[in-house]
């Protein structure tokens, strides 16, 4: 993975108590709940993608999701964009590109790379956040020991727990582009979010990365769909991958980021390598070796270091 008229932003400036947001008074839902589990509906979302790109192609298969879940938040929300501030719609619309190039980097990645490796070397977007926003001595050393484990993961991320030379080298690539992209959408979320009421700024952002993969996407798309035998249940597949990622983790990111700062989400999302090992042994048999897992155990340390840290 993604907007509060009646929310406190991510980081409040008042020593005061914050409003509480009224999903959560409705659902209790505590905010580190609502980020692990929309890592699960990213992870499984990607998983359950890998089918489709012998057939859409990743390009094909991405543009698709987008372009679905596009369809489902405008028809829910039905944002009015009237009256806006130039501001908050350049805001979404960068939110749009970003979160475009995060999937179709990801996607690229997982295509070439075992999960739980992809996903943690996409984690150094968000530890990058995490350093930036650091305050104090100990939010730093949680952060440099999330950083140590994507450095044992990524170092001895091949197959098997072999050293690392044999990783896709393309793989690499769009794994570090997604990194990239996932920083930008972590800041930009928070804005989008703070701006625009309800999911108003998702849906808009999430139409903008339909478009965005248009050009690279519509190619493959029309090509697997006209020459599957019935394209409708190809179609309802992706509907159903895109209500997993990005329609339900982003919005659940969204009202994570409006109740907790930057810093503490983006290393309580250092949790994504051990949730995308575990999904990659589950769904796609990818075993990891014993190196692989203590990379993903200072990751997981990190995180709970840093959710206790950031407590008020």
């Amino acid at each position: 993975m993604s907007t509060a008229s009646t929310c406190e932003t991510a980081v409040p400036v008042s020593p005061g108590p914050s409003p509480v947001h009224p999903l959560r008074r409705r659902l209790g839902v505590p905010a580190p709940l609502l980020c692990v589990t929309a890592m699960f509906a990213v992870q499984l979302g990607i998983a359950l993608s890998q089918p489709l790109f012998g057939t859409l192609g990743v390009a094909g298969a991405t543009f698709l999701r987008l372009a679905a879940a596009a369809v489902i938040l405008l028809a829910l929300t039905r944002p009015r964009l009237r009256g806006r501030s130039r501001r908050d719609l350049a805001s979404a619309g960068l939110l749009g590109v970003v979160s475009a190039g995060m999937t179709l980097c990801f996607a690229g990645a997982v295509d070439r790379l075992p999960m739980g490796t992809a996903a943690t070397i996409e984690f150094l977007g968000p530890l990058a956040v995490a350093l930036a926003f650091a305050r104090r001595a100990s939010h730093l050393v949680w952060a440099l020991l999330a950083g140590g484990g994507v450095a044992l993961l990524t170092l001895f991320g091949s197959e098997g727990g072999g050293d690392g030379a044999g990783l896709d080298p393309v793989g690499l690539g769009f794994a570090f582009a997604a990194a990239a992209c996932y920083a930008g959408y972590i800041l930009l979320t928070d804005k989008v979010g703070a701006a625009f009421k309800g999911f108003e700024g998702l849906a808009v952002s999430i139409g903008v990365g339909a478009l965005v993969t248009l050009p690279l996407g519509i190619g493959p798309a029309w090509h697997g769909l006209s020459g599957a035998d019935d394209p409708w249940p190809l179609l309802l597949a992706v509907t159903g991958v895109a209500l997993l990622l990005p329609v339900i983790p982003y919005a659940l990111e969204m009202t994570a980021l409006r109740r907790l700062p930057q810093r503490v989400f983006s290393v309580l999302v250092s949790l994504e390598p051990a949730v995308s090992a575990l999904v990659g042994l589950a769904v796609l048999q990818q075993v990891l070796g014993a190196v692989q897992l203590a990379g993903i155990a200072c990751v997981v340390a990190a995180s709970v270091g840093a959710t206790l840290a950031g407590r008020r």
